[in-house]
């Protein structure tokens, strides 16, 4: 059978195959702390009560026709409010756009502004930018960024591949590592930014900021920042990406939103239209008013950052404990989002049954199988396989399941020669 070319060589997700893996497992009986899937266990996190009784009241009241291809404006008008209260960001709901969750409004972005062949330049680590410039045939740009950094782009990094490009994608807090942009390193980079727009001409496309922040409330003593605050005349050259799954738990409700300059996000609209990647009209309704809500918001989301922050340390002081041991083993202390970095340092060492650990994803699989635990490795966010770096996801997780599979992975580890 003849597919597209794009259907063809399209690479599905390695998080979505690893976990697939942990569930046949688990199915079988096997238990395994899955580190892997950047989900909640919603009986651990549920999602706050406020918001689940009104989407229960939104069913109950029949809401479940189409809602407005670019979202309800009851729900446009809470998150410009909450933009406005929460970051002084001043949106108004014309330039604001509702989806089924962050990932249409990428999708948006990308479709958006690159053409075939355009310039698209993006660090990795990091989530799916890879996949969304392949769906678009732009000439990817991947950043290596250093553990030094937190694994985060500086502007040195950068400048040497923005010119000509149409797109710079950044997040922060960042998936997959659980890290932040400092004041001053974000700001060197829309200082760049705006230097490079300053050299093109009226005919020539900008460069674009794609910045997410889906896990800006998710900070644990930092203050997060981003390119329009820093720098007001961003506001023409920024799209964000921003929504309730990470922040309330949500992951599985699918209200994202995104909001930038009118001329890009009403093209963004006019796309998703024909996508119909609509956010369920119920549960639109009940995050509209949940957001008007401020003491119920703030009261889950700093109760619930601060047990995400709980789990993430213990598993660091976990690592750390390891390191200490003498293992070849480290981590980046946590500063936002559900992610811990952990370097496991063991590729080219033997397995007991005398295989080699050849790349990440052999270490991945032989943890998996030794010691229960599951773990993703960096060469899912476009990095080699050859990089002992991984993500933990601690959303899914007790902290008592966490500190019980500590010593299986000690133990695993232990027999690799």
């Amino acid at each position: 059978m003849k597919v597209s070319k794009i259907a063809q060589n399209l690479v599905g997700s390695e998080i979505i195959k690893i976990g697939n893996e942990v569930n046949d497992l688990k199915a079988k009986g096997a238990e395994i702390a899955n580190l892997t899937i950047g989900d909640l266990n919603s009986n651990i996190y549920p999602i706050p009560a406020k918001l689940k009784e009104e989407i229960q009241n939104a069913y109950s009241q029949n809401l479940t026709n189409y809602p407005p291809a670019n979202g309800l404006l009851s729900l446009r008008k809470s998150v410009s409010q909450d933009l406005k209260k929460r970051w002084n960001l001043d949106y108004s709901p014309d330039n604001i756009l509702i989806a089924a969750g962050s990932r249409p409004i990428i999708y948006a972005i990308f479709q958006t502004i690159v053409d075939q062949g355009d310039k698209v330049v993006y660090p990795v680590p990091s989530w799916n930018n890879n996949h969304y410039a392949y769906l678009t045939s732009a000439q990817k740009v991947e950043v290596e960024t250093k553990a030094e950094n937190r694994f985060l782009p500086t502007a040195a990094d950068l400048k040497p591949h923005l010119e000509g490009a149409v797109l710079l994608a950044l997040c922060s807090p960042l998936n997959p590592t659980g890290t932040m942009f400092t004041k001053e390193q974000l700001s060197e980079i829309c200082e760049m930014v705006l230097e490079e727009n300053q050299k093109r001409g009226e005919d020539e496309k900008p460069l674009y900021i794609m910045y997410d922040q889906i896990y800006a409330m998710l900070t644990f003593g930092e203050e997060h920042f981003n390119p329009v605050s820093l720098f007001p005349e961003l506001r023409d050259y920024t799209i964000f990406v921003d929504g309730t799954s990470k922040c309330f738990a949500a992951t599985g409700v699918r209200v994202g939103w995104g909001f930038g300059p009118a001329e890009v996000v009403d093209k963004m609209k006019a796309l998703l239209t024909h996508v119909g990647a609509w956010a369920p009209k119920p549960e639109q309704e009940a995050v509209a008013k949940f957001l008007e809500m401020e003491q119920e918001v703030d009261g889950f989301v700093d109760d619930f950052k601060g047990k995400i922050s709980e789990s993430l340390n213990i598993l660091h002081s976990g690592i750390q404990n390891l390191k200490a041991k003498g293992f070849a083993a480290d981590s980046i202390e946590p500063m936002g989002a559900l992610y811990l970095t952990i370097k496991l340092d063991y590729l080219g060492k033997t397995k007991p049954d005398g295989e080699t650990i050849k790349d990440s994803t052999d270490l991945v699989f032989y943890l998996i199988n030794e010691a229960g635990v599951a773990l993703v490795p960096f060469s899912a966010f476009g990095n080699s396989r050859d990089m002992p770096w991984y993500r933990a996801s601690a959303g899914g997780l007790s902290q008592e399941e966490i500190k019980s599979m500590m010593p299986r992975l000690e133990n695993a580890l232990g027999k690799l020669k």
